[in-house]
């Protein structure tokens, strides 16, 4: 299930365009050296994938809890089914609930946080605002870390949030480099593309819990338990 990550990361970044782009235009880059422009913006990207690795050790453990109370093939359904709601509810509605609303200080204090960096140009400043983007409220954000519990391991929680930062970064970096071809045309059609990724991965989770046994996506219901005796022919 870890490809899906990356794969999601890749389809949703264009969502995180329209986000997190007007921030990665602001960062204090170095316009007229090439080179340092690149290792500029790896900074910034190190700094988000700290932060979702930080996320996905989190809820990684959530998960982990799951699998050591023995429900993983339910709340891999359960993820799943999530997943798609989440992805398939149009936003409008989503907004009538803000998520946010129980840690809004702490993001308030985020985003203060966020713009004093953007007056440094070091790159620790570059690290902190990559560290505090990835912790700014995201809708793609929280349908991956969906999946960061469905891993129930604290490794491939953090793995999975990870690969989906990873998937991020080339949509993100060319916002940088080619903000010009990213017009409002190419972005709406791309965005029409994230339901069905989406809704695509919450079946793969789905089937994962059904353990039908084919193999790689809904492996047999035998293999998905621990047990305290092995199952020997």
């Amino acid at each position: 299930m870890l490809y899906s990550a990356f794969i999601f990361g890749l389809i949703s970044s264009l969502h995180c365009i329209g986000m997190c782009g007007p921030i990665a235009l602001m960062i204090p880059v170095d316009r007229t050296n090439p080179a340092k422009k690149v290792t500029q913006i790896i900074t910034y990207h190190i700094g988000r994938l700290s932060a979702y690795a930080t996320i996905g050790l989190i809820f990684g453990l959530v998960g982990k809890g799951f699998f050591l109370a023995g429900i993983q093939q339910r709340l891999s359904i359960f993820i799943g089914i999530a997943m798609i709601i989440t992805i398939v509810t149009p936003e409008r509605v989503l907004a009538n609930y803000n998520f946010s609303k129980p840690v809004y200080r702490l993001i308030s204090k985020i985003k203060s946080s966020l713009g004093k960096q953007f007056k440094n140009k070091s790159y620790q400043s570059l690290f902190t605002i990559g560290l505090l983007n990835g912790f700014l409220p995201c809708g793609m954000v929280y349908v991956a870390l969906f999946g960061a519990i469905a891993m129930q391991s604290v490794p491939f929680g953090v793995l999975y949030m990870l690969l989906f930062g990873i998937g991020t970064i080339p949509m993100m970096s060319s916002v940088i480099f080619f903000n010009s071809i990213m017009t409002v045309r190419f972005r709406n059609k791309v965005q029409k593309v994230i339901p069905y990724v989406g809704v695509i991965i919450g079946v793969l989770f789905i089937l994962r819990g059904l353990g039908l046994g084919i193999p790689y996506i809904s492996p047999a219901n035998m293999s998905l338990f621990v047990q305290d005796t092995p199952n020997c022919h």
